[in-house]
């Protein structure tokens, strides 16, 4: 063997080798609960903002960890410790992630108790005096940093003027940033019930640091009572991070080869439990009737069918539970030319825990109304179905279950 065909040889070993170490890479997603440490953010009556973004990021994590073992988890911070805009970037950086998702937690500067709701960030030039205000402060936590005039070149935090360099760092990531963030608003404020505030684009320096596809999530406002205790219920943050896992299957489903299943609770049971069961039903009802089959014509038969099945639906109990399609929920009554629709005039509400609850769809079939579900998602990601007997909300679990009990009878 020759020198020449030694080399050829170890060129090809090593480029196999670093084809195989590119394929094995995993879908890396780095996590940001924005402040710690010293760093405690915005301050509400009883809770610190740094605490509710670490626990929210955890949340999200555990999802992600549980539904999603195929994708590399990372945080910036696990524990109440305070790390740099910089070192948050870099750490995003170094490890090549796919996505860079960073949570926070907005406060209105003169406290109204009004403001509340949900609002994802991508960065851009900000396009109202608002964004420029949460921007500014969120990114006010250099000022912390002793060397903070070298290492961001001279940014200044409270100067509009630093931020016209954003509009120029728009590049290939945008469009991608933008859709996670709209994945983001859309599945959380359906998942977690939370007032809509929309996707905006603001100067936050942790996205112009990182490399990646990125948003920054405003989970809610702690200088407001109800959002703030919202954000301290351990429930209400666990549909929050339901809601953030969602986004995140929504947009790994587009953007990378691999699939991942958006998380379905455990606890809800299909309509079908399995295909045996179906076959089986399939096959009993077969022998019910073959031998009427066999001397009934198919129009007469298709007479006899229709009739059995209204006669049974008049039998059934008008008790039954009443399933809909919940499609989103906002703070105040829309109006119907609402774009938030999708051009849709069948949608009904209801009104439960301050918020108003916007449903398409009435039927005591939980099968037809799931696929409605199916139907909706396109328009309304993250759509679920919910509910009532005798006008009030029920557990959907247990109205699936009396549905099939009520199938059986």
């Amino acid at each position: 063997m020759t020198k020449v065909q030694k080399r050829l040889i170890i060129l090809l070993i090593s480029v196999l080798a670093l084809s195989q170490t590119i394929l094995a890479k995993p879908f890396t997603v780095v996590i940001d609960p924005g402040h710690g440490g010293h760093d405690a953010g915005a301050i509400g009556a009883f809770s610190k903002e740094k605490d509710i973004n670490l626990r929210t990021a955890l949340a999200f994590g555990r999802y992600l960890e549980r539904y999603s073992p195929d994708v590399k988890v990372i945080y910036t911070r696990k524990t109440d410790v305070f790390v740099t805009l910089h070192g948050r970037a870099d750490i995003a950086n170094k490890a090549k992630a796919d996505l860079f998702i960073s949570i926070h937690t907005n406060a209105a500067p003169t406290r109204p108790s009004s403001v509340r709701g949900l609002e994802t960030y991508t960065l851009g030039m900000h396009r109202a005096a608002d964004n420029l205000a949460v921007a500014k402060r969120e990114n006010e936590v250099i000022l912390q940093e002793k060397d903070y005039k070298t290492r961001y070149q001279g940014f200044d935090p409270n100067s509009s003027e630093s931020y016209i360099i954003f509009e120029f760092l728009q590049d290939n990531n945008m469009h991608k940033s933008v859709d996670l963030a709209k994945f983001v608003q859309r599945n959380v404020c359906s998942t977690a019930s939370r007032p809509d505030k929309g996707v905006k684009q603001a100067g936050f320096l942790v996205l112009r640091e990182t490399s990646m596809p990125s948003c920054l999530i405003e989970l809610g406002f702690i200088s407001t009572p109800s959002d703030e205790q919202l954000l301290n219920d351990e429930k209400r943050v666990d549909d929050i991070a339901r809601g953030i896992y969602q986004a995140f299957a929504q947009y790994k489903n587009k953007y990378d080869d691999s699939t991942t299943i958006p998380y379905k609770p455990n606890e809800v049971e299909p309509f079908i439990t399995s295909q045996s069961e179906f076959r089986q039903e399939l096959e009993q009802g077969k022998n019910n009737v073959r031998e009427d089959v066999r001397e009934t014509p198919k129009e007469t038969r298709r007479q006899q069918e229709a009739e059995e099945k209204t006669e049974k639906s008049k039998k059934a109990d008008k008790d039954a539970p009443v399933f809909k399609v919940q499609i989103f929920a906002v703070d105040s009554k829309l109006k119907s030319s609402d774009p938030r629709f999708k051009g849709r005039k069948d949608a009904e509400y209801y009104k439960e825990g301050g918020m108003v609850k916007y449903t398409i769809g009435e039927s005591t079939n939980y099968n037809e109304i799931n696929n409605l579900r199916r139907e909706l998602n396109a328009s309304f990601p993250g759509c679920f179905v919910i509910a009532f007997k005798d006008g009030d909300k029920m557990n959907i679990n247990e109205a699936i279950r009396e549905f099939k009990r009520n199938r059986q009878q």
